[in-house]
């Protein structure tokens, strides 16, 4: 007849195999999430970059374009950059004075909403 410690020696050993193996899963699982999240921040932020990069060209290429074209049509050297410049500091002083911030905070939340807490839902 076997002993009391005799019997439950093989099972405490399997057990705690059983808990480390278990201990060493949920780890890994731990890492490839924030590997995952990490990687998707990154990839997130690039093609922000990426995009700001692209519209800030778009916009200055635009201004010289448009620039270009109203000096030719008021066959003036400099009056069409005058009237980009002046469009561009009555959009600065229309969103420094007349825009309640509001307004913007809305936006961010409406753009934000579906994007940062979506891959945070767990189905």
């Amino acid at each position: 007849m076997a002993t009391l410690t005799d019997d439950k020696t093989p099972r405490n050993d399997s057990l705690i195999s059983n808990l480390t193996g278990y201990l060493d899963t949920r780890i890994d699982l731990v890492r490839l999430e924030a590997q995952e999240k990490v990687k998707g921040v990154f990839v997130s932020t690039v093609h922000g970059v990426a995009l700001g990069v692209l519209g800030f060209l778009f916009i200055v290429f635009g201004s010289i374009y448009l620039g270009l074209v109203l000096n030719d049509a008021l066959n003036s050297p400099s009056a069409g950059f005058g009237l980009v410049a002046t469009l561009y500091l009555l959009l600065a002083v229309l969103f420094f004075v007349g825009v309640d911030k509001k307004i913007f905070q809305g936006v961010a939340d409406k753009l934000l909403n579906n994007t940062i807490y979506k891959s945070d839902k767990r189905a």
